[in-house]
């Protein structure tokens, strides 16, 4: 994802995007859009409907504008619910899996992580954030690394994992059973006003 230096936040705020990783927040402050009108109340056009739910969950899993024109591409290539497998592609990402599985706190995090060498899959390091896991894909953690994860993983609760996954919170370790259906990702995603977006 190319470098974005100014505020997270309020990027995140403005789109609606719910796992934000500022340590500054105030709930109610998330009901509105930053910035001085952000308050005011008006309506949308379809294009900017179509366009914001498309940035909430290119920003979710922190995906840059080419990579989530790219994942739809290849969604609407693929045979099945184009939206469906969209979110599937995002969920299958090797960032995203150690996030959801608790091996960090934020998806940024997680990115950090994987870039800087400390995961492994089916034994062999990578480093790519965006690397896409197989079903029956193992996921560790370097041996030396093992230490840093520790801290990271002591508040993980394996009974509210993922159920397309398995998590082995002593060894550090994580099974990529499956492809999670649509039901068992984001309810408040709203994919078809993706694939309408595009479709334009």
């Amino acid at each position: 994802m190319a470098r974005y230096r100014e505020p997270a936040h309020k990027l995140f705020r403005n789109y609606g995007v719910k796992d934000i990783s500022a340590k500054k927040l105030v709930s109610s402050m998330t009901q509105y859009a930053s910035g001085q009108h952000g308050q005011n109340r008006k309506k949308l056009s379809d294009y900017a409907v179509h366009l914001n739910e498309k940035q909430k969950i290119r920003l979710t899993y922190l995906v840059s504008e080419k990579q989530f024109a790219k994942y739809y591409k290849e969604a609407a290539r693929r045979q099945g619910v184009t939206g469906t497998i969209l979110l599937q592609l995002l969920e299958s990402r090797l960032d995203n899996v150690l996030y959801r599985a608790g091996f960090s706190t934020t998806r940024r995090q997680s990115r950090q992580l994987v870039g800087h060498g400390h995961v492994l899959v089916n034994g062999k390091k990578v480093d790519i954030p965006s690397y896409l896991v197989k079903p029956s894909d193992v996921i560790t953690i370097r041996e030396r690394s093992k230490e840093l994860f520790k801290s990271l993983t002591e508040s993980i609760d394996v009974a509210v994992m993922p159920a397309w996954m398995a998590v082995d919170k002593d060894e550090l370790k994580v099974t990529f059973e499956r492809i999670p259906q649509r039901e068992e990702m984001d309810p408040d995603f709203k994919e078809q006003l993706v694939i309408e977006y595009y479709s334009k």
